[in-house]
C-alpha cells in the first residue's frame, strides 16, 4: 500500500531483515551503526558551499558513531580523507566500517591532529540516542574533544564547520564557532529536506530532473 518505506531504529539488522522482506525501497533513516540520509545532506552542503567533495580531507572530531561511520563509508564512495579523533576508549570499530578501505581514513589521539588542514570539520553530541546512561562519563572523558577556535584555526582558513544538530553549545562545540562565518550548520539543517527529496525521486523515478 507504499511506495517507499522509511526506518529509524536502533539495531541495523532490524532495518535489514525488514528491507530482505519488502517488496518496496527501504530507506535507512537512522540505526545505531549508521545514518546515510544525514550524510547526504552534508555533503550536498559542501558541494553547495564549496564544490566537489573529491579529494577533500573532512575531520572528525568526538564519538565514532553513526554519523561519523558513515562519513566513513562516503569517503570510499566519493575519495575523500576522513581525519577521526576520540577519546581513548570511543575509537571507530573497525568491524562497524564495513567496505571502507584503511587508505580512506586516520585515527588521530590530538583533535588538533586531526583538524590540521581539513576542509571540514564535524562533530555530533557526545552521548547519541539510547547511551543517556553514559551521559556523566562521556562528559569527562570527551571534556578535550570540543571544537573550539583553536581547532578551527587548525583546519584551512576556508574551513566549513557542520553539526547534524540539536548541538550542545558548550559541550561538543563552542557557541563561537557554531554561529560563527564558518559554521554551516542552518543551511546543512535545511538540506535535510532537499537531499531528501532528491533521493525519494532517484527511488521512485530512477532519475532526478
Amino acid at each position: 500500500m507504499v511506495d517507499v518505506v522509511m526506518i529509524r531504529t536502533y539495531e541495523q539488522s532490524k532495518i535489514e531483515r525488514f528491507a530482505e522482506y519488502s517488496r518496496v525501497p527501504v530507506i535507512n533513516g537512522l540505526t545505531n551503526e549508521y545514518h546515510p540520509c544525514q550524510i547526504l545532506a552534508d555533503i550536498f552542503t559542501y558541494i553547495e558551499q564549496r564544490g566537489s567533495i573529491e579529494g577533500r580531507t573532512v575531520a572528525w572530531i568526538g564519538d565514532s558513531n553513526n554519523v561519523c561511520r558513515t562519513w566513513l563509508q562516503a569517503a570510499e564512495v566519493l575519495g575523500f580523507q576522513v581525519h577521526v579523533s576520540t577519546p581513548p576508549g570511543y575509537e571507530i570499530d573497525g568491524g562497524r566500517a564495513t567496505g571502507v578501505g584503511a587508505a580512506r581514513y586516520r585515527q588521530f589521539a590530538d583533535p588538533r591532529e586531526a583538524c590540521r588542514d581539513a576542509d571540514l570539520v564535524t562533530t555530533d553530541v557526545w552521548t547519541s540516542m539510547g547511551y543517556e546512561s553514559e551521559n556523566e562519563a562521556r562528559r569527562k572523558a570527551f571534556a578535550g574533544w570540543r571544537v573550539d577556535a583553536e581547532l578551527m584555526r587548525a583546519a584551512r582558513p576556508d574551513a566549513l564547520f557542520m553539526h547534524c544538530l540539536p548541538a550542545h553549545r558548550g559541550e561538543e562545540v563552542t557557541a563561537e564557532v557554531i554561529d560563527g562565518p564558518s559554521s554551516v550548520v542552518w543551511e546543512e539543517a535545511e538540506n535535510r529536506l532537499h537531499a531528501q527529496k532528491a533521493l525519494l525521486e532517484v527511488l521512485l523515478l530512477g532519475t532526478i530532473d
